[in-house]
């Protein structure tokens, strides 16, 4: 069954497996004692401190192994922020970074202190001077992603930086997308990332923070990992993430390359075997491994369950996928279509075979789920009252994409310039309904409160 889902989990290199079986036999013991197997096991350490720190580019005495990417980004970012706690309690963070970030973010200002969000064009990159604009005196830290985890576009890291340098401000980023394919560029101040992203085992991340950065790690003091992350390490799974880490990126440049070409393929030929499907993320400055793009009148729920049952493990960023009325925060910042939402990380390894097939198969899956949803057209239009100012379409109660699919239904029912106005409770909408209208040259004309939910104003153009 192909494993298109790479971005959140990759499946586990060979070279961790061989280096995590090997390890538990020699690497079971305190590498803080003295004693022989405790000097074993402390060579261990050492030996996978330096080879992560030279994939990071960093001194091995700058990195310590966390529990976890997360654990690393909220160690991270609460140790700088304490560190310069003099400066101030603000943060500048973008719009898109990984919930972590924006998780820490919350808890600060709950705390008292603030955050500002960047924000990012279409594409899901911060533009240059946006993050020199909202740093202020009382910025303590910045955080800023290499390369985003549900898009893949790439982030403008050194400029980022140089800006922050500027300010007197450190840097953040979280590499946990990128880091198997390259070091980041240089001029941050700290950097996380997290083992099972390129291969390695769970329950291993990694933390590096800059020889003159502050730095005050929050938490009851302990001896390990130069107080940075407490408790006894796992010295078996930190030895295959060090050593999975060195042998992804020995392979970086010709995997990459392969994957390259077949998320070209999928970028390519999906817009062209399935119609109203929008493409996400940058075209140019992406990963190499990743693809996501949105169908209209497709439930992602609906979709991605299709697709399991046909042998193909995708993820999607869409509401209907989580439970919740809110689709993905990136799509959202992003102002791109969330319904339907597909995204397709290739592992290493993909087959060409694999990618052609989930090609051949796709335009079936969706028409079917559009066939099941009644899109565009349905037997039972959804409830409407003729007005003065055109037609209102009830979809009050109904959960993504249906709001859209009775915008699609009702559209051609009023005249050139005649407004539709769809009243919906499900918060989607306020994405995908402008969404719609962008992919179909039809003008929004904004949204409003209802009774009930919001009523959400489109003219009709063509």
């Amino acid at each position: 069954m192909p494993y298109f889902d790479a971005a959140s989990a990759a499946p586990l290199h060979p070279v961790a497996r061989q280096a995590l079986l090997a390890s538990l036999d020699e690497g079971w013991a305190d590498p803080a004692r003295l004693y022989r197997e405790g000097r074993r096991a402390r060579l261990l350490l050492d030996a996978a401190r330096e080879a992560a720190a030279e994939a990071v580019g960093c001194r091995p005495d700058e990195l310590v192994f966390t529990p976890s990417g997360t654990r690393a980004v909220h160690d991270g970012l609460a140790g700088a922020l304490a560190g310069r706690r003099r400066t101030g309690r603000h943060l500048v963070v973008s719009a898109v970074e990984h919930s972590s970030v924006l998780a820490s973010a919350a808890a600060l200002e709950a705390a008292g202190g603030s955050f500002t969000e960047v924000p990012v064009d279409r594409a899901g990159r911060v533009a240059p001077g946006t993050y020199a604009a909202a740093l202020r005196p009382d910025t303590a830290l910045a955080a800023l992603q290499s390369a985003n985890h549900e898009v893949g576009t790439e982030q403008p890291v050194a400029e980022v930086a140089e800006e922050c340098r500027a300010a007197g401000v450190p840097l953040l980023v979280d590499a946990a997308q990128s880091l198997a394919w390259g070091p980041v560029a240089s001029g941050w101040s700290l950097l996380a990332a997290s083992a099972h992203k390129w291969g390695g085992p769970s329950g291993v991340g990694l933390l590096a923070v800059r020889k003159g950065t502050r730095f005050a790690f929050q938490g009851p003091a302990d001896e390990r990992e130069s107080g940075r992350a407490p408790g006894f390490p796992d010295l078996p799974a930190i030895v295959a993430a060090a050593a999975s880490l060195r042998a992804v990126r020995q392979e970086a440049a010709e995997e990459g390359a392969r994957l390259r070409a077949l998320v070209e393929r999928i970028r390519e030929r999906v817009p062209a075997l399935v119609p109203d499907v929008e493409v996400v993320g940058d075209p140019v400055r992406r990963l190499p491994h990743l693809v996501t793009f949105s169908c209209l009148y497709v439930d992602g729920e609906t979709l991605l369950h299709a697709l399991d049952r046909a042998g193909f493990s995708v993820s999607s960023g869409s509401s209907c996928t989580s439970g919740t009325l809110a689709p993905s925060h990136v799509l959202q910042a992003m102002g791109v279509l969330s319904e339907g939402n597909v995204r397709v990380s290739l592992p290493a390894g993909t087959a060409e075979e694999d990618v052609e097939r989930f090609l051949d198969l796709l335009p079936g899956v969706v028409a079917s789920v559009r066939q099941q949803l009644g899109a565009p057209a349905a037997p039972e239009p959804a409830p409407r009252t003729a007005t003065g100012a055109g037609l209102v379409v009830d979809s009050l109660g109904k959960r993504c994409p249906v709001p859209v699919i009775d915008l699609a239904r009702s559209i051609g029912d009023v005249p050139v310039g005649g407004l539709v106005t769809v009243l919906s409770d499900d918060e989607a909408a306020r994405l995908d309904i402008p969404a719609w209208c962008d992919m179909r040259e039809q003008e929004y004309v904004g949204e409003r409160p209802a009774e009930r939910g919001t009523a959400y104003v489109v003219r009709r153009r063509t």
